[in-house]
C-alpha cells in the first residue's frame, strides 16, 4: 500500500508532456499542470491557429493565457526530490499530444498500439488483449494507430467503405453499391489495393531505373568535365609557349586566344554542370518520389491508401538524355594546330589565318548537339538570301528581283 501512494504521488507531480518531475510548474485555465518550458513550446506550436488548448484534456482557450509560475507545486516537486523519487515510469505509455489516444481508457489516456479497421476503434496495450484472445475479434482487422478511421465511414450511409467503385473511382460502403453505385464496376477495397499495389511496384521499378540511368549520366558528364579542362589547359599552355616565341608582334593576338579559349571553357562546363545539376535534382526528386512511394505500399489501411494513391503515383516527365554522348575527344587541339601554324608564317600567315582560329574556338562542341528547330522561327535563324549569278543562270531562265528570282521562259536569253 506504501509503495502504491508513492507511485500515486510520482504520477500526480509528473508533466504529461516530458514525463517528468515538474519543473517550474505553471497550471493553466482548466487545472492541469506542466512544466513552463513544456506547454510554452506546445502552444508555440499552436500559434498559427490563434487557438491554445490543454494537452490532457483538450480544452481550448482563447486568447493565449498568461504562464505564473506555481510557487505551491514548486515546493512539493522539490519535497518530491528530496525523499529521493523520480518521474512516472515511462512504460505508462501515456498518450501526448501527437499520438492517438486509447478509445476505451476512461481519464488520462494510454497511447494506443493498435486501430481496428472493423470496430473503428483504437486500443491500447491492455485493451488490445481481447482481439488476439477472442475468437470474436481474431478476424479484425489490426493495423498501426490512425486517427482518420472516420475517414473509412461512409457519410451517406454510416457504414464501413469495403468496395472500391472503378467506375466513380472511389471508396463505397455495401449500400452504395446497390443504390447510386448500382451496375457500377466495383471491387473490394482489398482487390483494388492489389491492383494498385502492382502498378505502385512498377512505377517504383520505372523510377530506380531511371535514377540508375542519370546517375550513368552524371558519370558521364564528370568525365566530360575532367577532359574539357584538361583539354583546355593543355591549349592554354601550348598557346603560351608559341605565343611568347611571337614576342612584341603576337602580344596581342595571343592575348585574344587566351580570352576566348577561357571565355569558351567557361560556357561548355557551364553547359555541363547546368545539365549536371538538373540530372541530380532529378535524381534527388525520384528518390523523394521512390520514397513516398515505398512509405504507402506499407500501408495496412486499404482506405488510406487508395486515398492517398493518385496524389502519390503521378510521375513527372524524366528529362530526356539519350543525346549524351562521348565522341572522340579533341576540344581544343584544333586551336593548338592553328596557332602552330600561326607561328611558323609569321605575319602574313598571322593575317591570313586568324580568322581559322577564331573559327575553331567556337565551334568546339563538347556537349550535346543542338536540337533541330521545330517552329518556323526557329527555322529562320538560320536562313540565308541567295542569289543567282546571271553569267551562269540557265539560257531559259529570267532573273529578276536583285537575281533572287527565277522564272523559266521559252524564248532563249541573251548574255
Amino acid at each position: 500500500m506504501e509503495q502504491k501512494g508513492v507511485q500515486l504521488d510520482q504520477e500526480t507531480f509528473s508533466c504529461l508532456i516530458c514525463l517528468d518531475l515538474l519543473t517550474d510548474p505553471v497550471t493553466v485555465p482548466c487545472g492541469h499542470s506542466y512544466c513552463m518550458t513544456c506547454i510554452k513550446t506546445h502552444w508555440d506550436v499552436e500559434d498559427q491557429k490563434h487557438i491554445y488548448s490543454c494537452p490532457q484534456c483538450r480544452q481550448t482557450f482563447t486568447p493565449r493565457p498568461v504562464l505564473v509560475k506555481s510557487t505551491m507545486l514548486t515546493a512539493l516537486v522539490e519535497e518530491l526530490k528530496k525523499a529521493g523519487l523520480q518521474a512516472a515510469p515511462a512504460d505508462h505509455c501515456y498518450a501526448g499530444p501527437e499520438d492517438v489516444d486509447c478509445d476505451v481508457c476512461t481519464g488520462r489516456k494510454l497511447k494506443a498500439l493498435k486501430s481496428c479497421l472493423v470496430c473503428l476503434a483504437s486500443y491500447c496495450e491492455k485493451h488490445l488483449q481481447t482481439h488476439y484472445e477472442s475468437p470474436t475479434f481474431r478476424k479484425h482487422k489490426l493495423v498501426e494507430p490512425s486517427k482518420k478511421l472516420q475517414q473509412n465511414i461512409c457519410s451517406r450511409h454510416d457504414d464501413v467503405m469495403k468496395i472500391f467503385c472503378r467506375t466513380d473511382q472511389q471508396s463505397i460502403c455495401s449500400l452504395c453499391s446497390v443504390d447510386e453505385h448500382k451496375g457500377h464496376d466495383t471491387v473490394s477495397a482489398a482487390a483494388e489495393r492489389t491492383e494498385r499495389q502492382r502498378e505502385l511496384e512498377g512505377s517504383r521499378q520505372k523510377i530506380q531505373q531511371t535514377i540508375q540511368d542519370r546517375e550513368k549520366d552524371v558519370k558521364v558528364l564528370q568525365q566530360q568535365l575532367e577532359t574539357i579542362n584538361g583539354s583546355a589547359d593543355k591549349a592554354v599552355e601550348v598557346s603560351e609557349k608559341i605565343f611568347t616565341e611571337l614576342i612584341r608582334l603576337l602580344e596581342k593576338r595571343l592575348s585574344d586566344v587566351k580570352q576566348q579559349i577561357r571565355s569558351q571553357q567557361e560556357t561548355e562546363v557551364s553547359r555541363v554542370k547546368e545539365l549536371q545539376e538538373k540530372l541530380e535534382q532529378e535524381i534527388t526528386e525520384l528518390k523523394r518520389k521512390d520514397a513516398d512511394l515505398k512509405q504507402l505500399s506499407h500501408t495496412q489501411d486499404h482506405i488510406q491508401f487508395l486515398h492517398n494513391y493518385p496524389s502519390v503515383s503521378a510521375l513527372s516527365e524524366p528529362t530526356d538524355s539519350s543525346s549524351i554522348n562521348i565522341r572522340p575527344l579533341r576540344y581544343f587541339e584544333d586551336v593548338t594546330a592553328a596557332v602552330s601554324e600561326l607561328r611558323d608564317k609569321l605575319q602574313d600567315i598571322l593575317r591570313e589565318k586568324w580568322t581559322n582560329i577564331s573559327l575553331a574556338l567556337t565551334e568546339v562542341d563538347v556537349l550535346l548537339p543542338q536540337p533541330e528547330p521545330k517552329t518556323r522561327a526557329g527555322f529562320l535563324q538560320y536562313s540565308q538570301e541567295i542569289t543567282l549569278d546571271p553569267n551562269t543562270a540557265h539560257t531559259q531562265l529570267l532573273l529578276s528581283e536583285g537575281n533572287r528570282k527565277a522564272t523559266v521562259r521559252r524564248k532563249l536569253q541573251r548574255n
